[in-house]
């Protein structure tokens, strides 16, 4: 399964397909779709650009995401067209208020990605537990999150787990690293993962994944270049080149 992420921290000036509003990241979303995306991760903007947890931004986020997406014929084939987001601390560093946005919702994603090395990690997945939400347990190298979730005693309660290798390096160095920080992790077993990298180890990261039959995601929170280095016109071009082989 291919996930697309819309757009993560970047904005315009990183590219031009960068979606921003809810009805550009609700077009981004159904032509990633429509090209073979299964499902769909966005970080909800304010109009000032930020990146928000509040139900305010949330909210027409997932409205309008969803709506597009159920009119894209293609999803009824796909993996469901679920809707994730974060919770990062870049969105609200404080663990307790991360909490109090959580239960304000009204609106609620369908996954939700936590970043297990971040202050309040377990306060903010039991939060979204209590709900009804999925966790994606967000592992990356060259922290304590791998430690810390493998003693958690949440961990098994965690719909999947996302793999963040470092970068540099790229090429074969992003793949030989993503196998030595895979075959370190304590996973529950059979637990999915989605394994992913950034920039220059996006393209030789997710190839790896599709060989290792994980769950692999390409959109411009990874990268803004075609694997040839050519810029990206959108998410839906990132897609069909991931696909493409």
């Amino acid at each position: 399964m291919l996930q697309v992420c819309l757009n993560g921290t970047r904005g315009p000036g990183d590219s031009a397909s960068v979606p921003m509003s809810p009805e550009s990241l609700a077009e981004s979303a159904a032509r990633a779709v429509a090209a073979g995306a299964g499902e769909v991760r966005a970080h909800p903007r304010t109009p000032c650009g930020g990146t928000s947890l509040s139900p305010r931004v949330l909210g027409p986020v997932l409205s309008s995401v969803r709506a597009a997406v159920a009119r894209t014929a293609v999803v009824r084939t796909a993996a469901g067209g679920a809707v994730g987001v974060t919770v990062a601390a870049a969105a609200e560093p404080d663990g307790g208020r991360r909490v109090e946005r959580i239960r304000s919702w009204a609106l609620l994603p369908d996954l939700v990605s936590v970043d297990w090395h971040e202050s309040g990690a377990e306060e903010v997945a039991g939060a979204l537990l209590e709900r009804g939400i999925g966790v994606e347990a967000g592992l990356w190298a060259r922290t304590d999150g791998p430690e810390r979730f493998a003693r958690s005693p949440l961990a098994p309660r965690v719909r999947r787990v996302l793999v963040k290798v470092p970068y540099p390096p790229a090429g074969s160095g992003a793949e030989d690293a993503s196998r030595s920080f895979l075959s370190g992790l304590e996973l529950p077993p059979g637990i999915p993962v989605l394994l992913h990298g950034e920039d220059g180890s996006a393209w030789p990261v997710l190839r790896l994944a599709l060989r290792l039959g994980l769950v692999a995601r390409i959109g411009v929170e990874d990268t803004v270049l075609l694997p040839d280095g050519a810029r990206a016109g959108s998410n839906a071009e990132l897609v069909a080149a991931a696909l493409a082989g």
